[in-house]
Formats: structure tokens, sequence, C-alpha cells
């Protein structure tokens, strides 16, 4: 199913995201490493009697750290997303189990970024959303272009605070303290 097919009347799609790649660097050096292991495996094992059972061995214990340390990795981010529409804040994520949020615009109160050293030279971070629920707000990590991102959620509120969107959402409740 698209995401297209679960959008309201009148909603579009502004911003649609997967993780950073980054998220993916661990599990493609270890993909390399079995390969390796593999190959020296194959032609540095001495023949013998045992040589075929010694390879079926080596080649389970591959195949499995393949599958739980690059296979699901890969699965995960290939099936996370945060998608940003004129209305809400969606994230959808899980391989078999699918878990998801979505945060209408009008209940975010603050969103604020994170960038570490290497997040600055990949150009992404992470995004924290604070929002007027009881639950947590969302922090959202890898975000590639976090800083874009924010720029645009930040548009996206105040188009809506100021009434230039379709009035179609409720309106925003009153901040309360000393501003």
């Amino acid at each position: 199913m698209s995401m297209q097919s679960r959008l309201a009347d009148g909603e579009h799609v502004v911003l649609d995201l997967r993780t950073h790649v980054k998220a993916l660097f661990g599990a493609m050096a270890l993909f390399v490493v079995l390969l390796v292991a593999a190959v020296a495996l194959v032609v540095l094992l001495p023949e013998s009697s045992a040589r075929g059972w010694l390879l079926l061995a080596g080649g389970v214990v591959l195949l499995v750290l393949l599958v739980g340390w690059v296979l699901l990795p890969f699965l995960r981010w290939t099936t996370s997303r945060y998608t940003v529409t004129n209305r809400r804040l969606i994230t959808r994520s899980g391989i078999i189990t699918r878990t998801g949020r979505d945060i209408p615009l009008y209940r975010i109160n603050d969103v604020s970024y994170e960038m570490g050293l290497t997040d600055r030279l990949l150009g992404c971070g992470t995004l924290v959303i604070s929002d007027a629920t009881d639950k947590a707000g969302v922090t959202l990590h890898d975000v590639p272009r976090v800083e874009k991102v924010q720029v645009t959620l930040h548009d996206l509120l105040f188009t809506a605070d100021d009434g230039t969107d379709d009035g179609e959402r409720p309106p925003r409740e009153p901040r309360r303290g000393g501003r």
C-alpha cells in the first residue's frame, strides 16, 4: 500500500525520508570482513578428509553472522520511513511487526536537531520533536539534511499558525506561561 493512498483529502507529502545510509556503515564493513573470511576459509583450509565438514561449519557460522548483523540492519533501514505531510508527521518502521506514529502538526511544540562531528561531515543528524501529548516526543536518528528538514517543519508549523493553510485543521491551543 503506497503512502499516497493513506493520505486524507487535501493532504500531500512534503518530505519522504529514510535514515541516512550512515546507519549501514557498520553492516557494510562487516559484510566485507565476512566476505574476506569466506574466501580465506576456502583458500587457506588444507586438503583433508575433514575439509568438507570444516567448510560447512564455517559457512554456517558466516551465514548466521551475515543474516544477523548484515541483512537485518539493511532490512530495518529499508523498512523505516519518516514522512512529513502538510498536516502530520508520520513514522513507520519494522520488518515483521510494523510500528508507526502519526503526530498532527498542530500538536508539535518544538523541533530541534543535534549533529555530532561525524553527522556534520555526512550531512545528517538527529531530529528531536516535542509534541503536546502525554507520550514522549519523537527522536528521529540519522535524518539526512537534518537542518533543512527542521526548517521545512518550522515553515509548515508557522504556516499553520498564521492561518494560511487550507483551514481544515483545528486551531492551535494557546501557549501558557510567560510568553
